[in-house]
């Protein structure tokens, strides 16, 4: 509490003495943790210019509190809270005591809450979950220029309140990347800049879905976004896939059996198993949307790292027909927690979705977006994204190789084209799931495959990131891997079949 006043409850009227009622509200914060033990108290003349009384009746107070053992003075006559406090039961007061917060609500909740507790890996993991990018290359000092130029320059227009769409400047900077880069015809007006991708797709669900709409998804696919869904009402279906990516039959199925209001994907690099959606399926997700009437959410979350072949342009930049709902992120490009998002959508759509940004979000960090903005601008994004390009891809093949090299008889895996990560399959007799677990106790965290199946069921796979560590990290974790490995092995040698 350094540096504020300490607030204390005497309003009630009593007739005990005012510095006996102060010891009493100190006494019952100590026992309630508001307190804690060694906790600093405000000085003498401090409190009580705060509460509004004489000196000397904080003096009393603090004289009564350290005759009980509550607090103690020291050389400095600086006043603490006692590291050990005596045990002393409670005194009786009219009506309930004040607690420490309570941990259950006096209300009722949903009987399933959506978020999966996700363990802070400890210090001297390697963490190959998920497929974030290394942030220890991000070049910080060029942003914290230009955040503190966008501050000097235009700080008090950038710290009001500001556009819901997202800064002019950044959106512009943005559009033109999309242009550039992946095949939008979009200006500044076709985008809303968001607090990263899931903020975009939380926006989206918003602004689309009403309670009992089905929204298809991929049936191995990407959890936040299925509980954005789920929170505004939809009713999830999953869709299967294969190695072409989503297996649009099986829309066409689910759209004989019930009114499918859209469809969430990650065509580009499928996440997890970073298929690419087949041109032939394009065309034909393209067309049965057209025919339904049924909106595309393309989720392009990581469309710079691609490291064979053409680039493949997502699914808007063939949409003519306003059916494709955009989303994208810088937080691969740069560093996660900047939380810096983007949907472009016709405009009609857009001025739907603002309305719900200004009444849930309002607007983003807009000195944040002033200063990448510059950067984009000044092409130092581009620089960036060009030296990472081939860093990724040389850690994704010392991965492949140090997997092959370790793991020959666990894993089979191929270089995937483009993303972050690698999904490999495990061998028949090779529990994913208690392997993962194993793992992290041998200190390197990876993810099995059923953590992103719709059903929860166990898929014979693992998805392992390589963005975040140097080749040399790399080999580590893998070995790390490989000595777990034993104690995974089943009792029987049934494989599963399910392959994504």
């Amino acid at each position: 509490m350094k540096g504020w006043n300490l607030t204390l409850d005497l309003h009630a009227p009593s007739p005990t003495p005012l510095f006996v009622r102060i010891a009493r509200a100190l006494e019952e914060d100590i026992r309630r943790g508001r307190l804690p033990p060694g906790a600093p108290l405000p000085g003498s003349r401090t409190l009580a210019d705060s509460l509004g009384v004489h000196r000397n009746t904080v003096l009393a107070a603090y004289r009564e509190l350290e005759t009980q053992g509550w607090i103690s003075t020291s050389a400095a006559r600086a006043t603490y809270v006692s590291p050990t406090l005596p045990d002393v039961p409670a005194r009786s007061t009219a009506g309930a005591p004040r607690t420490a917060m309570p941990t259950q609500v006096g209300f009722s909740l949903p009987s399933t809450p959506l978020r999966r507790e996700q363990p802070e890996p400890s210090r001297g993991m390697l963490v190959l979950a998920g497929g974030a990018p290394d942030i220890r290359l991000l070049p910080a000092s060029l942003l914290a220029r230009a955040y503190r130029r966008a501050l000097k320059l235009h700080g008090k227009s950038l710290l009001h309140y500001g556009d819901a769409r997202g800064l002019h400047r950044l959106r512009a900077a943005l559009a033109g990347m999309l242009s550039s880069l992946r095949g939008l015809a979009v200006g500044a007006d076709d985008l809303i800049v968001t607090r990263g991708s899931q903020g975009a797709v939380d926006l989206v669900a918003r602004t689309l879905v009403t309670p009992g709409d089905t929204v298809a998804v991929e049936a191995i696919g990407y959890r936040p976004a299925w509980h954005a869904f789920q929170l505004a009402g939809a009713r999830l279906a999953p869709i299967p896939l294969d190695g072409e990516g989503l297996r649009v039959e099986a829309l066409e199925a689910l759209a004989r059996r019930t009114p499918v209001r859209a469809v969430y994907l990650t065509p580009h690099h499928q996440y997890p198993t970073t298929v690419t959606l087949s041109p032939a399926r394009r065309l034909a997700l393209l067309a049965w949307a057209r025919t339904h009437r049924v909106a595309l959410i393309e989720d392009d979350y990581d469309h710079e790292f691609h490291y064979e072949g053409r680039p493949i342009l997502p699914l808007a930049s063939a949409d003519r027909d306003g059916l494709v709902l955009y989303v994208g992120t810088l937080s691969k490009v740069l560093a996660p927690a900047l939380r810096l998002g983007f949907l472009a959508a016709p405009r009609s759509f857009l001025e739907h979705a603002l309305g719900v940004r200004e009444a849930v979000d309002r607007q983003g960090d807009t000195a944040l977006e002033a200063a990448v903005a510059e950067l984009l601008e000044e092409g130092e994004v581009r620089r960036h994204v060009r030296k990472m390009h081939g860093i990724y891809r040389g850690r994704r093949d010392a991965l492949v190789e140090a997997v092959e090299r370790e793991l020959a008889g666990a894993l089979t895996v191929s270089p995937p084209a483009g993303g972050m990560a690698l999904w490999a399959h495990c061998a028949p007799g090779v529990d994913a799931a208690v392997w993962a677990r194993a793992g992290r106790e041998a200190g390197v965290v990876f993810t099995a495959g059923g953590d992103y199946s719709f059903d929860g069921r166990p898929v014979p796979a693992v998805r392992l990131g390589f963005a975040c560590l140097k080749e040399s990290e790399l080999a580590e974790a893998v070995r790390r891997m490989a000595r777990t490995l034993p104690r995974t092995l089943r009792a029987s040698k049934r494989g599963l079949s399910v392959k994504a």
